[in-house]
């Protein structure tokens, strides 16, 4: 007689399903679209400093600026923890799939670690220190000129929106798995595809953002002169 799972298992079971299914939506649906909408945003630095003003940092209302922060912060820490969780959790599987498959799964989790650190830093130093002790949110001549004239700056921004651009690309691919919308082999191909133009997609338009700020600091003097 086949004995049957305790029911006790059955719902751990499940709850760890719908956990993992909320996290990957979340990280699709709000994340994956706001970053896209913000890395566009900060394009307008070629237009100069009062289009970059009112593309990254100007609100039609106040309570657009809340909105945008329970939009997007609320899923970032649900997904944080979430993938915290992973990280402890999940292990390579090399007995089943592929040396390729690994490695991507491998800078999956090395980017997240990267990720985090560099959103936290960004998150604090871009919009909440300068509203929070300054009064006022970022100016464009400040991070011009720290794009320009302090290379840890430009090489923490150059490196962490690398790793937001793989996980970003690499993270549509697990969505769409997980969720099912793939299942043929020809299909995981496609995927594979749109996988990769998304990560160039987001890594040449935060490049170009970056490109235009560094370029826009030239017009300035460093803080010490």
């Amino acid at each position: 007689m086949t004995k049957q799972p305790a029911p006790d298992t059955i719902f751990s079971q499940r709850s760890t399903f719908l956990r993992a299914r909320l996290a990957s939506f979340l990280a699709f649906a709000p994340l994956t679209i706001w970053t896209f909408l913000h890395v566009w945003n900060n394009l307008a630095a070629y237009r100069g400093a009062e289009a970059w003003q009112t593309s990254v940092t100007t609100y039609p209302h106040p309570f657009a600026h809340l909105f945008t922060l329970m939009v997007v912060l609320l899923p970032l820490v649900l997904h944080t923890i979430w993938g915290i969780s992973r990280l402890s959790n999940s292990r390579p599987n090399n007995t089943r799939y592929t040396f390729y498959a690994n490695f991507k799964y491998l800078l999956q989790r090395i980017s997240a670690i990267g990720v985090l650190l560099f959103i936290g830093a960004h998150v604090w130093l871009a919009m909440l220190q300068p509203r929070l002790t300054l009064g006022h949110p970022e100016y464009f001549t400040d991070i011009a000129r720290e794009m320009r004239y302090h290379f840890p700056t430009l090489i923490v921004y150059l490196l962490g929106t690398l790793g937001v651009a793989y996980h970003v690309g690499n993270g549509l691919s697990s969505f769409a798995m997980g969720w099912g919308f793939v299942l043929s082999r020809q299909a995981l191909r496609r995927l594979e595809w749109v996988s990769i133009l998304s990560f160039f997609l987001l890594l040449a338009m935060s490049w170009g953002a970056i490109y235009a700020l560094w370029q826009a600091g030239s017009a300035l003097l460093p803080l010490n002169e």
